[in-house]
């Protein structure tokens, strides 16, 4: 089967399941509700970063990201889904590239939207705190965010197809990103900034320090997200359907 006509039937499949749809939806929604709410506070922090206020709110939305990757290719393992799919494309290399790209291209879309709704949101309410980040470094944390979003969907969608189950690669990526990044990073020194979310959070912010800088650290989570698509094609292609 051609790629393009395969790409559009996995999309199909994404598109009718509600709960993926619902799960994008909560991505902006969850996003902008605690960027908002991070720009009523921090008004007299000395090393306020009020770009990163704005997109604060991303720390959370990527836990609706990764909910996102990681159902849409646990689905694949219930009730039988995998076998027919391979049945109508036996190259399992080519599907898992369809499987990634409509996983990845509607989670850099709604990234996108996000992205511009903070930015919008971020500037209303702070206000007069929000003459720091110009136009410009807000259009490079829009389109970070997007990238950003797309690269931690397809990351927990690799390790699922690695660990067939969505529950598991949630159970994994949730406390990790709530826990284990915050508490264990922070003492952990520059060591931390090479984990995936708080590389590739960089790029929302005004001013960094550290080893990475934004497009550094949005490479670093691309590695990442490499490494967990790889471990997910060899999962498809060895184990049994």
């Amino acid at each position: 089967m051609p790629f393009a006509p395969l790409l559009h039937s996995e999309w199909l499949k994404i598109r009718t399941l509600r709960s993926l749809v619902g799960t994008l939806a909560a991505v902006v929604l969850v996003t902008a509700v605690f960027s908002a709410l991070a720009g009523l506070d921090g008004a007299g922090d000395p090393e306020f970063d009020p770009l990163f206020s704005a997109f604060f709110g991303v720390s959370f939305g990527q836990i609706a990201a990764i909910t996102f990757g990681a159902q849409a290719m646990a689905s694949e393992f219930q009730g039988g889904a995998l076998r027919l799919s391979l049945s109508a494309v036996p190259r399992r290399g080519r599907w898992f590239a369809a499987k990634a790209a409509a996983i990845g291209a509607p989670a850099l879309a709604v990234g996108l939207l996000t992205g511009c709704v903070c930015l919008v949101v971020g500037r209303a309410v702070l206000g007069d705190r929000a003459d720091g980040p110009g136009w410009g470094e807000g259009l490079r944390a829009v389109v970070g965010c997007a990238v950003y979003l797309a690269l931690m969907a397809l990351f927990a969608a690799g390790l699922a197809a690695l660990l067939r189950s969505g529950v598991a690669t949630l159970s994994i990526l949730v406390p990790f990103l709530l826990l284990v990044s915050f508490v264990v990073g922070d003492m952990s020194g520059n060591a931390a900034d090479l984990l995936p979310d708080r590389a590739g959070q960089v790029v929302l912010h005004g001013t960094w320090d550290g080893l990475l800088g934004p497009w550094t650290g949005l490479a670093v989570t691309a590695v990442w997200t490499a490494a967990a698509l790889m471990a997910g094609t060899w999962s498809i292609r060895r184990r049994d359907a």
